[in-house]
This record gives C-alpha cells, sequence and structure tokens, in this order.
C-alpha cells in the first residue's frame, strides 16, 4: 500500500514541477519582451525565479517518493 502511495505522489510531484517549469518559461518570456513594461518585466522576473525554485522542490520530493516507491 505504501507503495502505491510514494508512486502517486511520484506522480503528482512530477506534474507540479512541470507546472512550475511551464510558468518558468512563461515568465522568462515577458521578462525578456522589450515591449513589456518595466514593471512587468521585474514583476515576471521575481515570479520566474520563485517557478524555478519550486520546480526544483517538487522534482526532489518526486525523486524521494520514486526511490521509496522502488524498495
Amino acid at each position: 500500500m505504501e507503495t502505491i502511495k510514494n508512486a502517486a505522489n511520484y506522480v503528482s510531484e512530477s506534474v507540479q514541477g512541470a507546472g512550475s517549469e511551464a510558468s518558468k518559461e512563461a515568465n522568462k518570456q515577458v521578462a525578456k519582451d522589450s515591449n513589456a513594461s518595466l514593471g512587468t518585466r521585474a514583476s515576471a522576473t521575481k515570479d520566474m525565479i520563485g517557478d524555478k525554485f519550486d520546480q526544483k522542490k517538487h522534482e526532489t520530493t518526486a525523486d524521494v517518493h520514486k526511490e521509496a516507491a522502488k524498495h
């Protein structure tokens, strides 16, 4: 039963990590857009950094659940 729970948590964290990566990339494009205002670009940069942090957190947690599901 614990293996199933860890596998489900792995999938969930992997999906969340992918979502954070997509958000990071979208914010990266806004931050690079010279037509956007300075405030918008700064906000997108801040959000991009937060998304990168979230992505790494979810990827690390997914790896932990993946290893736990193997045992």
